[in-house]
This record gives C-alpha cells, sequence and structure tokens, in this order.
C-alpha cells in the first residue's frame, strides 16, 4: 500500500459558537474563539490517498488529478470565506477543526476514483490539527 499527499493551503474564518449555549457557556467553553465577529485561519489541508500503484502508469493517482479535485470540490468553496456563513457543507455545525475535516471528507469520499481516499488532515494553527479518516 502506498500513500500519496496532496497539500492545499487557504485562508479562512469562524467563530466558535453553539447556539443552544448562552453568551457566558459560549465563553466558557470556546473563549476568545467566540469573538462575536468570528477570527481566521491560515489552514493546512493534507488529502492523502491509498492504494496500489497501477503498473502501467507508476501512479496510485495522477497528484494533477487529486489537484484538480481538491481545488474544485475544497478550495473553491472555503478560501476566502467564512465557515458560519458562507459555507454550505458546514450550515448548522459548529466549524471546529474536527468538523470542518469531516465536512471536506465528505466533499471528497466520492470524488476519488483511483485509489482510496485515506484520510483528510487539517491544520488549523501550526500545532493544533485533526486527521479524519472516515467512519
Amino acid at each position: 500500500m502506498v500513500y500519496v499527499t496532496r497539500r492545499e493551503v487557504f485562508s479562512a474564518s469562524h467563530r466558535l459558537t453553539n447556539p443552544e449555549l448562552s453568551d457566558e457557556e459560549n465563553n466558557a467553553v470556546y473563549d476568545k474563539c467566540n469573538y462575536q465577529y468570528g477570527h481566521g485561519h491560515n489552514y493546512i489541508l493534507e488529502v492523502i490517498v491509498a492504494g496500489e500503484i497501477n503498473p502501467k502508469t507508476g501512479y496510485v493517482i495522477d497528484l494533477k488529478k487529486l489537484k484538480k479535485i481538491v481545488r474544485e470540490k475544497v478550495i473553491s468553496k472555503v478560501d476566502h470565506h467564512h465557515f458560519n456563513f458562507d459555507i454550505d457543507f458546514m450550515k448548522g455545525i459548529i466549524p471546529t477543526v474536527e468538523n470542518i475535516a469531516i465536512g471536506i471528507w465528505k466533499l471528497l469520499e466520492n470524488e476519488i476514483s483511483e485509489g482510496k481516499l485515506y484520510s483528510v488532515k487539517l491544520y488549523e494553527t501550526e500545532n493544533n490539527y485533526a486527521e479524519y479518516k472516515g467512519e
């Protein structure tokens, strides 16, 4: 089994808040991430595809194809947008890095026909990231 990765960078904003909680509870849970107008990150996305090498091409997946899929299905929807307001796949979902990674997985899981989507890793900061490998 070989694992290939496409890395993309995008900028987006979000506000961590749960409408079922009071302002005091949201502040206690999310602290400065609950700022009324939100805040932004320069996210790093890693999409990992696993599979056997095709002897005819030498690829698990042509990385040009993977790049096109990731940019069309994900980056075009999230770059320079606000997760709470602009991004359909996050409507009604608290936009934590964990939930965003799951949302991105759902966008990609049926788009990859060479190899198999193995992992979506999303870095929110240099030190904080979530990785999702499907259900």
